[in-house]
């Protein structure tokens, strides 16, 4: 999905904001879910180890990451294989290394202000949420040499515009939410290689999807919690990391002298949440 396009889905879900809350003025016994609202949410954040990643070479860079990276005696230089997390030496699991941490859970919690239309049981609206959480994604590849090279993504904040659409029963609302997001993402890299020099470039932040669904429940005229899950998803595509220098006719400068091309083969970062809710509703 374009910049653009997801920009004009922004608008429209600000100009949706605007809107809702000129229809939804006063909160009554036959639409409890009417009205404008702010509040937040708190609960437990989860980035599963995405089985099957890797990192890929370009060696002559060229643009294309489909390269082996080989040794003085053409073999494999990256046979020690990969793991999808941290390394935590520079030997790699299986080959007498200490392993691979996984990736990193942690709390999440965020603040929303968000407009609700009911009519009959049928509830309609929009919300804005910003928050932080704790996850973090690695992937490691190990060579030879030996040594470890870890690829990090950590979360340092996240925007979403989001619709609800949900059925009200008395009380209780069950809905859907699904928007755009735009999350400010740290990409990293760290290695035991010390003999090689290592630049890194690329953007941080990205647009992406959110949605889940959730039950909420009226406690009172104006205040009500529930419970919600999210599902997040980011393209993260252009980060790369060039080693250069080194050995004369080195692995990595082998095949062009100005270096060699790293890249994560997957380009996505995806976490799920699952966070207990309360609003005061005007």
């Amino acid at each position: 999905m374009s910049k653009r396009m997801m920009s004009a889905l922004i608008g429209s879900a600000a100009l949706g904001f605007a809107a809702t809350p000129a229809a939804a003025q006063e909160v009554t016994a036959d639409a409890p879910f009417s009205g404008v609202y702010v509040g937040g949410s708190f609960g437990y954040d989860v980035q599963p180890n995405d089985v099957g990643e890797t990192i890929e070479f370009d060696r002559n860079l060229d643009g294309v990451f489909r390269d082996t990276i080989s040794t003085a005696t053409v073999a494999n230089a990256f046979s020690p294989g990969f793991c999808n997390g941290r390394a935590t030496s520079n030997i790699a699991p299986g080959n007498g290394g200490r392993g691979c941490r996984s990736d990193k859970d942690g709390i999440g919690y965020s603040a929303r202000v968000g407009a609700d239309y009911q009519r009959g049981n049928i509830v309609v609206g929009v919300v804005g949420e910003f928050g932080k959480n704790e996850v973090s994604d690695s992937v490691s590849a190990f060579s030879t040499t030996p040594a470890f090279y870890t690829m990090t993504r950590d979360l340092k904040w996240e925007a979403s515009a989001r619709g609800r659409l949900g059925y009200a029963a008395n009380t209780t609302l069950f809905y859907g939410t699904f928007g755009v997001g735009y999350a400010n993402i740290d990409n990293s890299f760290t290695t035991g290689n010390t003999a090689n020099t290592f630049t890194t470039n690329g953007g941080s932040k990205e647009w992406g999807i959110v949605g889940g669904g959730g039950i909420e429940q009226k406690l009172g005229k104006n205040f009500s919690v529930g419970l919600e899950y999210q599902y997040h998803q980011y393209e993260d595509t252009d980060y790369r990391v060039r080693a250069s220098g080194g050995p004369t006719g080195g692995p990595f400068t082998r095949g062009n002298a100005s270096g060699t091309d790293f890249r994560r083969n997957f380009d996505y970062f995806r976490w799920h949440s699952l966070r207990a809710t309360a609003a005061f509703r005007f």
